[in-house]
């Protein structure tokens, strides 16, 4: 079986050691880069499955080379690392498509887990094609439409998405979604679940008719046509 290939991309050598000996340990193949320009050319070199991506990086900052991997590969898993703990910070990774985020310092079985969770979500490329209302989505090619007008999710969208069309109609608790999207590893805040409700609503729902992710108050969230 052909180990996952995880590129740590992380200027402060004792933590990108520590991560590298870590992730050896639990059986995956490391590569690191020291700085964002490094980082980028590495990441172009070959096929990795998961990347962790340090935000604060001397050259390049992380927030620039998510965007660089962004602009031509939305399938490889990127985790950003932050000593930062703003949330303007996290939003702006996740909008710009990480999977996870994870704040210094971190427990090394969370980041662990959350390593796990990423991997579990690759998905195979002929899965069937998805439709609530005017809503279409293609588990194949990760395209989402309401009615004929493209919709671009992040990858954490585009599996929230996917998870509340397949349960269509069945109300969803946090703690499930959790279970569901994230992993049953998933160790962070479940208030990640109504900050993804949120973006996803905002793509989806907001400007159309009729709105499809409904609130149950005090339970969770479903997707349903409501007319």
């Amino acid at each position: 079986m052909t180990k996952p290939v995880i590129l740590v991309i992380e200027d402060e050598e004792k933590i990108a050691r520590v991560l590298e000996l870590e992730l050896q340990f639990e059986g995956y193949e490391v590569v690191k880069a020291a700085d964002g320009f490094e980082g980028l050319e590495k990441f172009r070199s070959r096929a990795w499955d998961l990347v962790l991506l340090d935000v604060m990086l001397p050259g390049m900052n992380g927030v620039d080379v998510l965007r660089r991997i962004r602009s031509g590969d939305e399938d490889t898993k990127v985790i950003m690392l932050t000593a930062k703990d703003a949330l303007d910070d996290k939003v702006t990774t996740l909008d710009l498509g990480a999977n996870d985020y994870i704040t210094k310092p971190f427990q090394m079985e969370e980041l662990l887990a959350r390593i796990r969770a990423a991997l579990r979500l690759t998905r195979p490329k002929d899965e069937a094609v998805l439709r609530v209302a005017d809503l279409k989505v293609d588990e194949g090619t990760h395209e989402v439409f309401r009615g004929e007008e493209p919709i671009s999710l992040t990858a954490t969208e585009f599996n929230l998405l996917v998870t509340f069309m397949k349960n269509e109609r069945h109300v969803l608790e946090r703690q499930q979604l959790l279970d569901l999207v994230w992993g049953y590893d998933y160790y962070g805040d479940s208030n990640i679940v109504d900050v993804y409700v949120r973006y996803l609503r905002n793509k989806v729902d907001k400007s159309y008719d009729p709105m499809l992710i409904h609130t149950v108050r005090g339970v969770g969230y479903v997707l349903k046509d409501p007319r």
